[in-house]
């Protein structure tokens, strides 16, 4: 079975083609600045060299019929003909509290992703273009719907909800709904391989660490509990969002600096995090570059960060009542050894030591763990693009037993 895995944001598409025989990918690519002048397809064959092609395109249908075509040019293709596309699995930000599992995509699925427009209005449009275009360029083709929240609806609702008053969460469905579990998913169902134990019978604690982050308690398979909320602005400190701060600091710099709510979000959301802390850089390399030449704000940004992820690892560890594994995952978790040590450092009580030596490995699977380590840590690629391919075999797998 051959599923292409589309990424659909405001102006770009990621796409992925997977040989799901094998789970083996056959083609991978970057649509930027749709609609925009100057717009570039960046494509590689697994194997060959990356090619990149400059045109003019219009609009999201008019990007997959030039995924399509690429996909299937006697040179840079690895596809006869686009029939050969059994399925298309989309990235879907967020489903609320409609979707627990990934979906076939319909109309009604449409309308409520529509709905949910107002709490992911970045995400969610972008994401049902991605859905129309596919379904115009590829009719009859299965289309599936894999939610970055639907890993999370297994969080109780003493978890999920906040302490505001009952009806908005009814009226407005204003609850935690935490983001990355597609990620989250797939490097815990590794970890659970790792240690050649069935996932019902772990305890473990990811970490998606990257410019966006967040941590997930994950019991038996099912997520317990996600730092990321709302929205994904809640939870640690980040790259350029704030993650958890003082609600009345809200309406107290609106007020202060005369800001509008686009001008707080903004504030929030891009200019705050280790961003805002530092003054420097989002990105976790510039500030530990910068920390070594002794500036003081670059490390304050990085021991805020350290200190917001050690925090959310007891309480994990509390919640869950132990722990068989710990997991870096995402772009500072895979390639920051230092990082990891920072985290792990004095979590020798609750079972938790790395070994410095082991550690120093980058964007590669690998156990990090002491052998006397109590519960073992892992880096551990995360891979959305399969995990979504996979999760939309099992949905077209399942129709095909039905008929």
């Amino acid at each position: 079975m051959k599923i292409l895995v589309i990424n659909s944001g405001s102006s770009s598409i990621k796409y992925q083609l997977f040989d799901m025989d094998e789970e083996t990918v056959l083609a991978k690519g970057l649509i930027e600045r749709i609609g925009l002048p100057n717009s570039v397809l960046n494509h590689q064959v697994t194997g060959k060299d990356k090619k990149f092609f400059s045109t003019v395109i219009a609009d999201h249908e008019q990007a997959i019929k030039m995924v399509l075509a690429v996909l299937v040019d006697k040179e840079d293709g690895v596809l006869k003909d686009i029939t050969e596309i059994d399925a298309v699995g989309h990235r879907t930000v967020h489903g609320g509290d409609e979707f627990s599992q990934s979906t076939l995509i319909d109309r009604n699925v449409k309308e409520i992703l529509e709905r949910l427009s107002d709490i992911a209005p970045l995400h969610n449009p972008p994401g049902i273009r991605g859905m129309e275009a596919c379904e115009q360029v590829l009719p009859g083709v299965p289309q599936v719907a894999v939610f970055d929240t639907a890993f999370h609806q297994t969080m109780a609702p003493y978890v999920y909800s906040y302490s505001i008053p009952y009806e908005l969460y009814e009226k407005y469905g204003i609850r935690r709904y935490g983001f990355h579990g597609t990620s989250h998913k797939f490097v815990a169902y590794r970890a659970a391989r790792l240690l050649e134990r069935p996932i019902e019978e772990t305890k473990i604690i990811t970490c998606h660490l990257g410019n966006g982050a967040s941590l997930t308690a994950i019991d038996g398979g099912k997520s317990i509990d996600t730092s990321m909320g709302f929205t994904p602005l809640e939870g640690i400190t980040m790259g350029t969002r704030c993650g958890d701060i003082d609600p009345a600091i809200v309406t107290f710099l609106m007020k202060k600096e005369a800001l509008s709510r686009e001008g707080i979000d903004r504030l929030l959301n891009r200019k705050s995090g280790v961003l805002g802390i530092s003054g420097i850089s989002s990105d976790f390399r510039d500030i530990e570059a910068k920390a070594l030449e002794g500036n003081g704000r670059a490390q304050l940004a990085l021991d805020i960060f350290v200190y917001s992820v050690k925090k959310y690892l007891g309480a994990y560890i509390a919640a869950l009542n132990g722990l068989d594994a710990l997991v870096f995952t995402a772009g500072l978790g895979e390639n920051s050894p230092e990082m990891r040590a920072a985290i792990c450092h004095n979590m020798d009580y609750l079972g938790i030591e790395l070994d410095l030596l082991k550690n120093q490995v980058r964007g590669q699977e690998a156990e990090i763990s002491t052998e006397v380590s109590l519960a073992k840590i892992f880096v551990i690629p995360t891979n959305e693009e399969l995990m979504i391919a996979r999760e939309t075999m099992e949905v077209v797998t399942g129709l095909i037993k039905q008929d």
